[in-house]
Formats: C-alpha cells, structure tokens, sequence
C-alpha cells in the first residue's frame, strides 16, 4: 500500500545512524519522560474504546468557516499571521513569507480511504487555491500529519519541505524531488534561500510510524520559524518535556506558540499534552500569543470534541494567557489578540431535520457528503 510510505535506505539511513537520538534500531525521546505524566491507574484504552467509546465525539452539526482568500490577498499589518486550516494544519505568514504546517487535506487520518477517523468536514479552502507557498513543515510521520494524498498534490507543486530525518523517504516515494527535501535533526537549522527565514528542528516527546513494522523508524520534532522580526513554534506532537525550557533559551522568545491540545488520553500523558499540560509547555516557553492546534477535526480520543477548547480557554481566562482561538479559515494576527469568542458552543446543538441543517448552514462551510453522523 504506497500510503503506509517507505522506510530510510542509503545515505538517508546512513545519516540516521549519525544522529544522538538513534539507538541502534529505532529512534528514542532523549530524556525520560516526566514522572506522573501518564496515570498507571488508567489502563490503555482498548481498540473497542478508541472506535466506540466516549460521548460526543463528533459534533452534531458542521463546525463555523470562513473562506480566508480575501485576507490572504493583503500582507498582515504586523508582520505575523495565522490561519488555523484544521488539526495542525497552519499557514504561517512571516514577514512576507509563507509557510504551511503538517498539511492535511485528505478525508481520513488513516491509510485507507476506506476506513478510519474521518474529517469532520472538509478543509475550508482547497490546496488548488492556496496562495503561492514559501515552505512546508512536516513534524513526523503519523496519518494525521503526514497526509498521502496531500503529500501527492503538493507533489505538483515546487515547494520545499523541511522535516524530521527520515520522513524524506515518505515525501521522495510520493513524488517530492529529493532536492526539494531538506530533513532535520533536533538543532540543526535550514535556512530558506533568498528569504532569511530559519526553521530549526527542536525536541519533542513522540514516537513515529506508519506500519506495524516501522515504529520509530523516523525521527519526531517541533519547530521554530524565525525571521528578522519574528519567532513562531510549533510543537508537532508531543508530551511535556522539560526540553521546552532549553528551546526557549535557545530560540525564544516566541511571538506565536502552537501547541498541540486534543486527542488526549490519560494513559497517553506521556507523548501527547492535553489543555492542562499544553498550559504548562506554555509557561516553559516563556509564554506568548498562544494557537491551540490538534483538535476539532478529527475524533482521535475518547474524549468530547469541544473538550479541549473548553478547558483551554478556562485555563487561560484564570492564567491572563493571549488566547487565540479563530473559526476554521480565520486568520489571527499575534500582536493583536482579542478576547476569546467560543464558537464551537453554538455547533453542538440537538439537529432533528437534514434539511433545515444544509439550508441554515453558513455559506463557507460545505456539508460533506460522507460527513460521520455519527463517526463509524
């Protein structure tokens, strides 16, 4: 199956082997995780759980969209915007330069089209109409931010990528020229010709993989974007780690921070934040704007959908955070965070008549045909 990808060989594994972080067989997180992080009470939920258990786990209704062409046709006032797409699909624009996080725009986080978690609703702009973009980030290897049939429209493209060492050989199967990749270990930088821009690939608290086979075979990362003028990080997924303090002495201060908070699970403390933990990397970074990213899209946890936003913004109204919380398809400037307004409260309400769901629908947001109504 040309989804699941293709494993490092050659001088990309040769290189692999040079990193710290390879064990001899498998990449490893370089320090042990924080003690509590995962709840041994808790067991590992079971496959049963992850595909029937939980109570609403997808919203009853589409979720509020805004097309953002008409704001992507003007440069940002300040320098810095972000346009939440879905998940941890973010364009990033940096004084003049744009660049798109973990792209996904297929229908499922799964390597079938067939079967798996299925999008909520579809992307709110296509790939076709994306302005021209500067670079692409992919944090790791996983369905849910290494998208196949993005990948292969990308493909068309002659974006660059920067991305974790070892995921090259699952953008060059689908069609990425090798010249166009460019792979990372944690702290090494690459700067984007004939725009300054650096990306540096920094620790996270993950794992990798796409088949039975492959587990850790590729390595994980967050990143930060720096120009001039401007710091952005973003986490990709990971748990806590007390390496968030050392990137922020390293690369900070940040002016927007993305920070993965859904498909969250007690016994996961460990390789996924959750609202509480995503708080904590906050502080660790020495704070700024803060993008909640990882959620509302696809239903990865037992846990109701709106779950993490409601506890984010709970936490972040007590701690005075800079919120930012857009629709899908709104893009947010940093520098001038507004008071947060809860849209997805209005999603979740009791829909008896199709009918009247599709007519009273808001006019950007396309009702999927397939939408799970509820999930499979």
């Amino acid at each position: 199956m040309k989804s699941l990808g293709k494993k490092p060989s050659g001088l990309r594994l040769e290189r692999i082997k040079a990193s710290p972080l390879w064990t001899g067989e498998r990449f490893a997180n370089l320090h042990p995780a924080i003690p509590g992080l995962r709840d041994p009470a808790v067991p590992m939920p079971s496959l049963t759980d992850f595909l029937c258990g939980g109570e609403r786990r997808v919203p009853r209704g589409p979720l509020p969209a805004i097309n953002p062409l008409a704001r992507w046709g003007a440069r940002p006032g300040s320098g810095l915007r972000a346009t939440w797409l879905g998940h941890s699909t973010v364009l990033i624009e940096i004084d003049g330069v744009r660049v798109l996080t973990d792209p996904v725009w297929g229908p499922r986080a799964s390597p079938s089209r067939l079967m798996g978690p299925k999008r909520f609703q579809p992307v709110p702009v296509s790939l076709a109409e994306l302005p021209p973009i500067d670079l692409v980030i992919v944090s790791h290897d996983h369905y849910d931010h290494l998208d196949y049939p993005t990948i292969l429209e990308l493909a068309k493209m002659e974006v660059p990528f920067v991305t974790s060492l070892g995921v090259g050989a699952h953008l060059e199967a689908w069609g990425i020229a090798p010249e166009r990749i460019t792979e990372l270990d944690w702290w090494q930088s690459h700067t984007l010709p004939k725009s300054g821009l650096v990306v540096t690939a920094a620790p996270s608290q993950h794992f990798s993989g796409r088949g039975l086979k492959d587990r850790n075979a590729t390595l994980w990362s967050s990143f930060v974007v720096r120009s001039d003028k401007h710091r952005v990080f973003f986490s990709g997924d990971t748990g806590l780690t007390t390496e968030y303090e050392l990137i922020r002495e390293r690369l900070g201060p940040f002016d927007l921070v993305m920070l993965e908070v859904g498909a969250f699970h007690p016994a996961w403390g460990d390789i996924h934040l959750g609202p509480e933990n995503a708080m904590k990397a906050l502080s660790l970074l020495g704070g700024g704007a803060f993008l909640p990213v990882h959620w509302g899209t696809f239903s990865l946890a037992m846990h109701a959908w709106d779950q993490p936003a409601e506890v984010i913004l709970s936490l972040a109204e007590k701690g005075n955070v800079p919120l930012l919380m857009p629709r899908l398809g709104e893009a947010v400037e940093p520098a001038r965070v507004e008071r947060v307004d809860p849209w997805w409260r209005a999603v979740d309400v009791e829909v008896t008549d199709m009918r009247k769901l599709k007519r009273d629908a808001p006019v950007a947001t396309k009702l999927p045909k397939d939408m799970p109504w509820p999930i499979d």
